[in-house]
């Protein structure tokens, strides 16, 4: 048995011993399950954004300086369609619930796509610390309301020319009359509403309830070095305080433990849907 095998069967028999499972989901996990940024998706989605503006992806795409509202909003209805509306769920998210789902699991995602509401994971489960590309708030924030944006997310993408939609349907902030943002964290204004303390609370319930004798596993999706201080370093420190916790990376480009933890993390740079495909055949 090769030592890619062994390193499976502990990780899943670690995750089936193990009275809690608390999951950091990042975005290279979404990317696993085919949200692709760069690549095909995105060049069969913004060919017309790629010949006016110059863009090389959806990630950079998103910062990319639009003069007008009319063409910020143009980009980020195509944005939220392709990424958040027309996905449905995806087989690697349904294959991470049926591992989990019969434990005591909650997931902390910087991820913004809705993907563990979307296949079924539990609301009081998940705490997405970033924000949601369904949602949208004022600009400058000068209220803790959050805004569906389904609705005009589908009348936009219908009328988008020249990368731009019509005036009337830039969303305009119901209280101060301003901008419109998505609710996605890049700056001091970003909103956390009742909502995301909500999800907050049930987190951190999540982790008093876990006793020096339980047993914890640190399932950690697709985690890199763009939000660290999230899940990453978090996991790490956690690891590193906790006899009896296991820390589990999945990760491609930055699956190494740091040398302090190196006996308690099983570390994996396959690729995600070949391990999650094995580990499916053993529940």
């Amino acid at each position: 048995m090769d030592k890619f095998v062994l390193r499976l069967d502990n990780a899943i028999k670690t995750i089936n011993n193990a009275d809690y499972v608390l999951i950091g989901a990042g975005a290279g996990f979404s990317t696993a399950a085919g949200i692709e940024y760069p690549g095909k998706r995105f060049d069969e989605n913004f060919q017309d954004f790629i010949e006016k503006y110059g863009v090389q992806d959806m990630y950079s795409a998103t910062f990319y300086p639009y003069k007008t509202q009319e063409e910020k909003w143009g980009h980020w209805a195509r944005h939220v369609y392709v990424n958040r509306y027309s996905v449905g769920k995806t087989k690697l998210y349904e294959q991470l619930l049926d591992l989990v789902k019969d434990k005591d699991y909650f997931v902390l995602t910087t991820n913004v796509d809705h993907q563990f509401w979307i296949n079924g994971f539990e609301d009081k489960r998940i705490f997405a610390t970033q924000g949601d590309y369904g949602l949208i708030q004022c600009e400058n924030a000068c209220h803790d309301k959050l805004y569906s944006n389904r609705e005009l997310v589908f009348e936009a993408i219908g009328n988008i020319y020249d990368c731009m939609i019509p005036s009337e349907l830039v969303p305009v902030c119901p209280v101060c009359g301003g901008n419109m943002e998505i609710n996605v964290r890049k700056d001091n204004f970003f909103v956390e509403d009742e909502k995301w303390h909500e999800m907050y609370g049930n987190y951190s319930k999540f982790l008093e309830k876990i006793g020096e004798d339980d047993k914890l596993v640190l399932l950690e999706l697709g985690v890199g070095f763009n939000t660290p201080t999230i899940i990453r370093y978090p996991f790490e420190q956690m690891t590193h305080n906790n006899l009896n916790v296991t820390l589990i990376r999945l990760n491609k480009d930055y699956a190494q433990a740091i040398p302090v933890n190196k006996d308690k993390t099983i570390s994996f740079d396959e690729e995600i849907s070949e391990i999650f495909d094995y580990w499916a055949r053993r529940i």
